[in-house]
Formats: structure tokens, C-alpha cells, sequence
């Protein structure tokens, strides 16, 4: 493995140990290895964050599982094309995942494949709801934004004496739509 080689640990509660684990990415001579007590089910970790920060191209990134990577068949598969994006290899010491040999090349091919198949089944289902509720008189897309809140908004954006959050609280307008309205009052 050429480039920096960093391990990912994760455990899902404050009371599970790492070691395991730990033992495992020792032996494949991590130059880092970066730690999570977390579940995996928060979209926000802090050291996978980090370690995506840290990581070049040609770094190699060693999981013990793609269970402690992913929190979920989705999340995995984003991860995966994301190293893939950025050149780095991904290893899985469970899976025998390697994306630096054939079958793992391979394994990443089929990985995008079904990333881009749910997106095109999302985009699908969404045209068909949208035929539909056209087929019944129902218009598509997000509820229009009433006038006179957008014109309070404004007007207490105006005063400054409102942080954009409790202008956003009091009137129920959305913080990008406040800014858009904002912006197109002011040209």
C-alpha cells in the first residue's frame, strides 16, 4: 500500500471496547488510526469526518468491518464512491474487501451500480406520485409562501433587531427563502 495508511474504529455505545478492533488495524500497520464511540446511526462523526479531512490521494483507508464504516447499505455505498472519487483505497479486513485488486474493483463497480439504480428509482417514484396527484388536480412541488409573511420577515430583518433564527421562528419562513427574498428586494 503506497500513501498514508489510516485505520477507522467504531463501536456503537460508550460501553463497547475498541480493542478488538484496534488489534486487528494494528496489524496491518496503520500510520493512524482514528476512534469513534458512537452509534452509527448519527449522520454526524466527528472522526470519520476528520479522517475524510486528512485523507490524498493514494491514502488507504482499513476497516475492520464495512459495519463499523456505514450506517447504513446507502451510507456505505456514499462512502465508498467518495474514496473511489478521491483515489483512495478502502480495505475491509472481514469482507476481504480491497479496492486496490480486481475483485475489489469489481465490488466498487457494482456498489456504484446500485447507488445509481436507487437514485433513478427515486426519481422515478417521484415523477409518478407527481403524474398522479396531477391526475387528481393536485399541483407538485412545495406550498406557496404567503405574501404578507414574507413581507414581515423582510421588515423584521429590516429592523435588525431579529437574529435571522427568530425571524425564521416567528414568521415559519425558511431561512434560504428569507435570503432569496432578501436578495431580489434589494437589486
Amino acid at each position: 500500500m503506497s500513501g498514508y495508511v489510516y485505520g477507522y474504529a467504531r463501536v456503537s455505545t460508550q460501553h463497547q471496547e475498541l480493542n478488538r478492533q484496534l488489534d486487528l488495524l494494528e496489524k496491518q500497520n496503520c500510520n493512524e488510526i482514528l476512534m469513534e464511540k458512537m452509534t452509527g446511526t448519527k449522520a454526524s462523526r466527528p472522526e470519520l469526518n476528520r479522517l475524510k479531512d486528512k485523507l490524498r490521494p493514494g491514502d488507504t483507508v482499513v476497516v475492520e468491518s464495512f459495519s463499523r464504516l456505514g450506517r447504513s447499505t446507502k451510507d456505505l455505498i456514499d462512502l465508498v464512491t467518495y474514496f473511489e472519487k478521491h483515489d483512495v483505497k478502502l480495505v475491509s479486513l472481514k469482507e476481504n474487501f480491497d479496492t486496490t485488486t480486481p475483485q475489489g474493483r469489481l465490488m466498487m463497480t457494482v456498489f456504484q451500480a446500485f447507488s445509481q439504480f436507487e437514485r433513478d428509482l427515486i426519481v422515478e417514484r417521484t415523477k409518478e406520485g407527481l403524474k398522479s396527484a396531477r391526475a387528481r388536480g393536485r399541483k407538485g412541488g412545495r406550498p406557496r409562501v404567503n405574501p404578507r409573511d414574507i413581507e414581515r420577515a423582510v421588515k423584521l430583518y429590516e429592523s435588525q433587531i431579529y437574529s435571522v433564527k427568530e425571524i425564521t421562528e416567528l414568521t415559519g419562513i425558511s431561512k434560504p427563502t428569507l435570503y432569496r427574498y432578501l436578495k431580489s428586494s434589494h437589486k
